[in-house]
């Protein structure tokens, strides 16, 4: 804790990079007609002893963040309606206030990530007796039975997370869930050469020390997994329902990264897959 009473961060490098999703969604909420509403965002940012002095040189990749963060969303939505009672697990959760956002009221709800931002997560949000935090790295089995205990269906939802895995450890994450959770969903995005070298170039990236190390040209290459792909979209194909309601800013900026950056847009995907009922993730 700071003099000023804001909270210090201490996080690894990767782990850094929840700042630009979350700087994103509170700009974006100061928004006349925001894309997404998140009052939790602008607390934490205000309430933090972190520097996003270089955030807001990075305009354009926060915007970026937030309307992944809006698509994925949109899947956790539908999941929802169509199960209520579920549970939800985000791998990797970062600062996320996916649940705030969306919460029904009945649905099951794990926080899951590195224990350094668990440690920083508790300072702004606490366990009941639907939403639990989990400390500890996907690629660790420990939480699984945890998880198991609460009440299907299942969707795992992992923004920005597995990008930053070697190969082997995206597939030990991915096999992690194909063995224990048949019948599952499991939202991830996926990025080719030309996303990452984009995004290894980037000054902001760099200087958080944080690397994508993990390039899938196709989604559909997951499959091998024990995965079947339901929907893949770039940030150009947001769905027709998000379409919808998009402020006219982001329809824009959606129709000019298709066309101006149309090769890295074209690299990068969210993608939404299920696991087979009598999958063994092999």
């Amino acid at each position: 804790m700071t003099d000023d009473g804001r909270a210090g961060v201490r996080l690894g490098a990767v782990q850094q990079t929840l700042m630009i999703p979350l700087y994103g969604r509170a700009v974006e909420t100061g928004k006349r007609r925001p894309l997404l509403s998140d009052p939790h965002a602008v607390r934490i940012v205000e309430s933090i002893d972190y520097d996003f002095t270089q955030m807001k040189a990075f305009r354009g990749g926060a915007r970026g963040a937030v309307l992944r963060t809006a698509m994925f969303d949109e899947w956790v939505r539908r999941f929802l309606t169509e199960h209520p009672g579920g549970t939800v697990v985000e791998v990797g959760t970062g600062l996320n206030t996916r649940f705030e956002r969306l919460d029904n009221g009945s649905v099951s709800w794990f926080d899951l990530d590195l224990p350094d931002v668990i440690e920083l997560r508790r300072r702004f949000f606490t366990d009941t007796d639907r939403r639990r935090m989990l400390a500890g790295s996907v690629l660790d089995p420990a939480w699984v039975e945890t998880v198991k205990a609460s009440r299907g269906p299942y969707l795992f939802v992992a923004e920005a997370v597995l990008l930053y895995f070697e190969p082997e450890q995206v597939e030990q994450a991915i096999r992690h869930i194909t063995t224990n959770f048949p019948g599952a969903s499991l939202a991830l995005d996926t990025g080719g050469r030309v996303m990452a070298d984009s995004v290894n170039r980037n000054d902001v990236m760099r200087e958080m020390g944080a690397r994508m190390t993990w390039v899938c040209e196709d989604p559909a290459e997951l499959e091998r997994l024990g995965l079947r792909l339901l929907d893949s979209r770039t940030l150009a194909q947001p769905q027709p329902e998000l379409r919808a309601r998009m402020p006219l800013r982001f329809r824009a900026l959606s129709a000019v990264m298709g066309a101006l950056f149309r090769r890295q847009v074209r690299s990068y995907h969210l993608n939404l897959f299920q696991i087979p009922e009598g999958s063994d993730g092999r």
